[in-house]
């Protein structure tokens, strides 16, 4: 990744639109959803003159500025290409600015991502100890998730590679990021994505006083055992009570378990005593669930979970939800091995979440070194499609190593800058 302190510096009072710039601040320390970004209106330059900077980095080369715009001297723009560049000149150039582009852009969700966690991970110490402090930081974190998410345009759901944390802290961040998702495609305001996300990490929260071997169900467990999972429920409502929450996430924590069809639990009671936002992390906690069992050798691929829930499920869920759910996601979200319409193997790894037509995939290319594979955009290409979904297991050994497919799926979400990209709809999944 380029090293930003050979950008020049810059007054912020002398920024201005077009300026390619860079903020040198933690994610949440900001509104912006990206860190580094060109300036697009008067309205962006006020937000930084209230951050408080004196001072931020630019990059001339990156930036889209008018004639009369006088910014501090910088440095040259790079050079074009020289006259005599031969056509693999200029590919191999392209693809180069286009590997690095794409690596800065996983490491900026990745960042972004490794913030949450911590963020995460304080909330759950500070709630045995400080429960009114760990409300308050609970929402400082939903409402920084938010910031980045309710923006212009559409946004992609993204894969990241390993290093998702402990399972607990992913698992939160799962539920809460992929609803968040499905709230903004509904179109729910502020307030109630607030009270979403908040309920959506904090859905677990009562397993803080539950053993450890009984945390996650389990199809060998007692009655008894079974029981004790279960009370999880009831000790996160008076946990959430402890430390104040409002009724839209203790409704969350309270029904996270019901079903549409009754067959949930504590309370067994159906879809119409349901909260909206608990049909919703009812949903999306079982489908990571699907994906992130205790037992790795249970996990479903995303694409199967999704085929399960859309085959088994119509009746345990809000049917309304599921299919906005399934076209949000994809048939194949992201973390899916897929075989291609020309037979090549690829793994999905970011689906747009408002046009999911076809996703973005890795492609394996026995004649591309892995570090520098490229991320195929397939609604950019009418010819090339998907044929099926793979369990990982069935890729070829070579693939396999190539497309190193994920042992636990962990997302994340960034613009989608206008690039397309998704899978097909509910219908295509139940032929």
């Amino acid at each position: 990744m380029k090293d930003r302190t050979a950008d020049p510096l810059i007054d912020v009072g002398q920024l201005k639109v077009g300026m390619f710039i860079h903020l040198e601040l933690g994610w949440m320390s900001h509104p912006f959803p990206l860190s580094s970004f060109k300036l697009a209106s008067e309205d962006q330059l006020l937000v930084l003159r209230r951050l408080g900077l004196s001072q931020v980095r630019w990059s001339p080369g990156k930036s889209d500025l008018h004639m009369d715009a006088t910014p501090l001297p910088a440095e040259p723009l790079p050079a074009s290409a020289p006259e005599g560049s031969s056509v693999e000149d200029l590919a191999r150039e392209a693809h180069r600015k286009a590997l690095a582009a794409q690596r800065e852009a996983l490491q900026v969700c990745e960042r972004q991502y490794g913030e949450a966690a911590a963020a995460f991970r304080e909330v759950m110490d500070l709630v045995p100890r400080e429960p009114l402090a760990s409300r308050e930081q609970t929402t400082a974190l939903t409402a920084a998730l938010l910031d980045k998410m309710l923006v212009e345009g559409d946004l992609n759901i993204r894969l990241l590679n390993e290093g998702a944390g402990d399972r607990s802290t992913a698992h939160a961040l799962n539920v809460s990021i992929i609803s968040l998702l499905l709230g903004r495609a509904f179109g729910l305001n502020r307030d109630e994505m607030l009270d979403l996300g908040v309920g959506a990490l904090l859905h677990d929260v009562g397993k803080l006083e539950v053993l450890a071997r009984l945390r996650n169900r389990d199809d060998s467990f007692t009655a008894a055992e079974q029981q004790a999972y279960q009370q999880h429920v009831a000790k996160g409502v008076a946990i959430a009570q402890g430390m104040g929450l409002s009724p839209g996430p203790l409704l969350i924590i309270a029904q996270h378990h019901e079903n549409a069809d009754g067959s949930g639990f504590p309370q067994r009671i159906n879809m119409d005593k349901m909260s909206a936002g608990a049909r919703i992390v009812a949903l999306v906690n079982r489908f990571d669930g699907l994906c992130n069992p205790l037992l790795a050798s249970k996990a479903m691929t995303p694409h199967e979970a999704l085929s399960l829930m859309f085959a088994q499920g119509r009746n345990r869920f809000d049917a309304t939800m599921l299919n906005a759910f399934i076209r949000m996601m994809g048939v194949y979200p992201p973390g899916s091995a897929v075989q291609l319409t020309d037979d090549r193997f690829a793994l999905v790894v970011a689906v747009n979440s408002s046009r999911p037509l076809k996703p973005r995939v890795m492609v394996h290319d026995p004649n591309v070194p892995k570090e520098e594979a490229l991320v195929l955009n397939l609604e950019d290409m009418p010819d090339l499609g998907i044929r099926r979904s793979l369990k990982a297991q069935q890729l070829p050994r070579a693939s396999m190593d190539y497309l190193s497919p994920r042992t636990r799926i962990a997302y994340f979400f960034e613009p989608s800058n206008g690039l397309g990209s998704g899978g097909l709809g509910a219908t295509e999944l139940a032929a």
